[in-house]
């Protein structure tokens, strides 16, 4: 629960909400007999709706949910995140994971004071020249064929977001055409089985691997990626994993000692956490060779609208800050222990494991605070 919001007014008043409700043995059929309940809790934003209706929240709860937001002073928290303060205390680093996707004009600045912004667009203006490079057969392979296959190694964030985006949007009429001809393949387990499951059917001489690790140490993908080396140096000599292998890093030296030259690097930054790293390079590097980077620009504006949504709208209609109120009335109120994620989707197939791995890291490197 918020630190300092247990003894506020709203907290006492939904702790005691929270109370009658048990005694009251309230089901969720009698809530839902309540038409003008249900209607407020449906919030449409640019198409996307979501219905909490069918959360055990009394109407009068509602409204104290959003007091409670207000004095634990959450609004500032958001301009806190946005302007660049150093609210990862842990790491005293700055949250800057909208300025991935931020329009080339905006200005996000960090902790020190840097636009970030002009620093994502250097790198994104990188990854566009090298996608489509390789997708037009400009950049070619060792023997001079095209690079048409990806296998993207990384483990965690770094691969977690990064499938779920290729996942869901496989089936995009858009990416579907642009991805005509070409695979993507991510290995993440040093299992010899995962291995041979990303490399089926694929020959080093059209195969291009993408290294994502920040600090190029992670044990499993250094493993995996010295797997990989070999794989393409059997075949085609070690002189060709310049040209088959790239990375996503920030660590310029172990990846130059690698064997990867520096001008294929494809950096990020600190304040980029891992698992909000699909909008930086760990994510758009793979995806644009896939699907090319129109398609990614896309699903980049889309967070765009979306951040520019949770900065910018009231509580009472700000999908993102009602999501996270409906999670603590129903974590510190109802004492619900665990949430189930059910996308009826198939192409949202991977949403789970991405979500588990964001709420798993949030835990792992959280810091108490008086607002968290």
């Amino acid at each position: 629960m918020l630190a300092t919001a247990e003894k506020t007014k709203a907290a006492q008043l939904l702790a005691t909400a929270a109370s009658a409700m048990a005694q009251n043995e309230v089901h969720l059929r009698d809530l839902m007999s309540d038409e003008a309940r249900c209607t407020k809790m449906i919030v449409e934003v640019d198409g996307m709706i979501l219905d909490f209706s069918r959360q055990r929240i009394p109407t009068e709860v509602l409204p104290q949910l959003f007091d409670l937001w207000s004095e634990v002073d959450g609004a500032s928290k958001i301009q806190a995140m946005k302007s660049g303060m150093a609210i990862n205390s842990t790491e005293d680093r700055s949250v800057l994971h909208h300025a991935l996707r931020a329009a080339r004009e905006s200005v996000y600045r960090d902790k020190d004071g840097v636009n970030t912004v002009e620093l994502v667009w250097e790198v994104l203006d990188k990854i566009k020249a090298f996608s489509d490079k390789v997708r037009s057969g400009e950049w070619v392979g060792a023997t001079g064929k095209a690079l048409t296959d990806v296998v993207a190694i990384g483990i965690g964030g770094s691969y977690l977001g990064p499938e779920f985006v290729y996942e869901a949007l496989r089936t995009d009429k858009a990416a579907r055409e642009a991805a005509g001809g070409r695979r993507l393949r991510f290995l993440a387990n040093v299992d010899p089985i995962d291995v041979a499951r990303a490399t089926e059917g694929l020959d080093p001489e059209t195969t291009l691997v993408v290294v994502v690790s920040k600090t190029f140490t992670t044990a499993e993908t250094m493993l995996n990626a010295r797997t990989m080396r070999e794989w393409i140096s059997k075949k085609l000599g070690s002189d060709a994993v310049a040209k088959h292998m790239v990375a996503v890093s920030t660590n310029t030296a172990k990846v130059v000692e690698f064997g990867i030259g520096e001008e294929n690097i494809f950096g990020f930054w600190n304040w980029v956490g891992g698992r909000y790293s699909v909008c930086s390079a760990v994510g758009v590097v793979p995806l644009a060779l896939q699907y090319g980077f129109e398609v990614v620009a896309d699903f980049l504006s889309g967070a765009r609208a979306m951040d520019d949504h949770f900065f910018s709208a009231p509580a009472q209609a700000n999908l993102p800050v009602l999501m996270g109120l409906v999670g603590v009335w129903n974590a510190s109120y109802l004492g619900f222990p665990t949430r189930a994620l059910l996308p009826y989707c198939q192409a949202l197939l991977k949403l789970a494991p991405h979500i588990q791995q964001v709420r798993k890291q949030k835990k792992k490197k959280k810091k108490k605070e008086p607002w968290l």
